[in-house]
C-alpha cells in the first residue's frame, strides 16, 4: 500500500486523449485590404445562441459583426482585430474555458 503522501498527481496536459475530446475555440484574424481585418471565431458549441452573442459583443465593444454558415459550423466574423476582446469575453462570462480558446494571427 502507498501512503497518501507517495500519490502521483496528474496534469490535465498527461491524458492527451482526454484532451483532444475538448473542442477548441479558434480565433483568428484575417487581413482584407489594406489596413483592414476581419477577426473569426469558430468552434463555438452547437447549443449556444450565437446571434445573441454577436449582439452582446457588438455592443461592448463597438463593432459590427455577423454569423456565417460555414461547412465547419457556424463561424463569428467582427469587424477590425477583436482577438483579445472576443477571448476575454468568452472567458469572463464563462462561455469557454480559458484553455480551449486558441489565438492565431500575426
Amino acid at each position: 500500500m502507498t501512503a497518501p503522501n507517495d500519490m502521483i498527481l496528474f496534469k490535465q496536459t498527461d491524458f492527451p486523449e482526454a484532451e483532444e475530446n475538448q473542442s477548441r475555440v479558434h480565433i483568428r484574424v484575417q487581413q482584407r485590404n489594406g489596413r483592414k481585418c476581419v477577426t473569426t471565431v469558430q468552434g463555438l458549441a452547437d447549443d449556444l445562441d450565437l446571434k445573441k452573442i454577436l449582439k452582446y459583443v457588438k455592443k461592448m465593444f463597438n463593432t459590427n459583426g455577423t454569423v456565417v454558415k460555414d461547412e465547419m459550423g457556424d463561424v463569428i466574423q467582427l469587424q477590425g482585430d477583436q482577438r483579445k476582446a472576443i477571448s476575454r469575453f468568452l472567458t469572463e462570462f464563462n462561455i469557454v474555458p480559458k484553455s480551449q480558446i486558441t489565438e492565431h494571427g500575426f
